[in-house]
């Protein structure tokens, strides 16, 4: 579908699955960690809980089977396998073609679950992160993903109103954020379609 984007001055991407094809070696990543710490792995059900940081992960992992696994070694594990594995993914053309298509006349932010120091690497890696007028990440905000901080401070930092951006996204997780920001949100649908859904009125 042809997204029409001349409404908004901001463009505000999700990373992980949405700009950056990583679901693949983030689902490596904590198969390895549930390997090693013994919990049942669900993969459909982790990729539900795309963007939100894996200590908080790790703590529905806790809620869900009832465990009572440290959070943060569970998540510093996570972490360390996440950046061991060599090839992370590339970017995904629906959204990065958008992405340097409005460079120069709209402004750009990247709004992620990720820690900064891994967006940053990633972002850097695929040729990125130059372009981006403001990055926030998982290690920026204090409430993640459904809440709407993340976009709002990526809204705000770029000196815009939440009218004037979109974001795109990849989960309802994500969804949930840009609506409760009241922002519209375009959705990246098994890789490669783009649905719109306004904010709620």
């Amino acid at each position: 579908m042809k997204i029409d984007l001349t409404a908004y001055e901001g463009l505000i991407f999700d990373m992980d699955g949405t700009l950056i094809d990583t679901m693949p070696a983030h689902v490596k990543a904590w198969q390895q960690t549930a390997e090693e710490f013994g919990f049942h792995f669900e993969a459909s059900w982790l990729h539900s809980l795309g963007g939100m940081p894996s200590y908080k992960i790790a703590g529905e992992v806790n809620s869900k089977y009832g465990l009572s696994l440290d959070p943060q070694a569970v998540s510093t594990f996570k972490m360390a396998s996440f950046a061991a594995i060599e090839d992370k993914g590339d970017v995904i053309p629906c959204t990065h073609s958008l992405l340097l298509e409005h460079l120069g006349n709209k402004k750009i932010a990247v709004g992620t679950g990720s820690q900064r120091k891994s967006a940053e690497q990633l972002l850097d890696k695929t040729d990125i992160l130059s372009k981006l007028d403001i990055l926030v990440t998982a290690t920026d905000v204090k409430n993640h993903k459904p809440n709407p901080d993340t976009f709002l401070d990526a809204c705000f930092g770029m000196g815009l109103q939440p009218k004037q951006c979109v974001v795109f996204e990849d989960t309802n997780l994500g969804k949930q954020a840009a609506h409760a920001a009241n922002m519209d949100c375009i959705l990246v649908v098994e890789g490669s379609k783009l649905e719109f859904y306004p904010a709620p009125s």
